[in-house]
């Protein structure tokens, strides 16, 4: 069948193949959190995008395949839940950016900038820092060719989803700075057909969410 991107906890992953990756999506915990396992088809290493919730889960689904990093895209702790566990069992470092890698309850091998890269086998995701939802946010680009022609893929985490920016609990510096930073970072430079994995939910793309860009402006969340 073909990747919708729509799971449910307890549920079963989705799958989709992409030009040097396959990538896993995942339902986990009581906040129904996504989780991404994307695997180079290159290499076979892997690398785990959240490791929110049900480590079990997730250490099932990355097998006996090699673990080379887990990224957390905030502190935020729904997102780390199950991340002490998947760093024991597999011994892969853990990446985040610095304002929020304190706050993670192992420590942070690697700790990315905005631009910075970060590999899973022959394949590189760029990290894109958006401030606002926590200070430390990142998503992550994936684009198979570098050229930002055949549909980039983007992590999003907390920071973007189907109808809006994440949550800036009404602080309209927040607010502005995470609107600031997605549309310069996000929707200033990247396609409409730029596909958005965020950190609960369903997928979108960024052309089904441009248009909504002053309304989001205009009600201030």
């Amino acid at each position: 069948m073909a990747y919708t991107g729509e799971v449910a906890v307890g549920g079963p992953p989705d799958v989709r193949q992409v030009p040097g990756l396959t990538i896993t999506k995942v339902a986990v915990g009581s906040y129904d959190n996504n989780a991404y396992l994307l695997r180079c088809t290159d290499t076979g290493e892997l690398l785990l995008i959240d490791a929110a919730n049900e480590p079990e889960r997730l250490l099932e689904l990355v097998g006996d395949a090699p673990l080379v990093r887990v990224v957390t895209t905030h502190r935020h702790q729904d997102h780390w839940q199950g991340l002490r566990e998947v760093v024991s069992a597999t011994g892969a470092p853990v990446v985040a950016h610095p304002l929020d890698a304190d706050a993670l309850p192992v420590k942070v091998a690697e700790k990315v900038e905005h631009g910075d890269t970060v590999r899973v086998g022959a394949a590189s995701l760029a990290a894109i820092h958006l401030r606002g939802h926590t200070p430390g946010g990142i998503a992550l680009l994936y684009d198979a060719d570098g050229a930002l022609a055949d549909d980039p893929h983007l992590f999003t985490g907390d920071s973007l989803f189907p109808g809006g920016p994440g949550n800036t609990w009404g602080n309209a510096e927040m607010f502005n700075q995470l609107m600031d930073d997605l549309e310069e970072r996000v929707f200033g430079r990247l396609p409409d057909a730029t596909w958005i994995y965020p950190g609960h939910g369903k997928d979108t793309t960024l052309g089904d969410e441009r248009p909504q860009i002053p309304e989001w402006r205009a009600r201030g969340w």
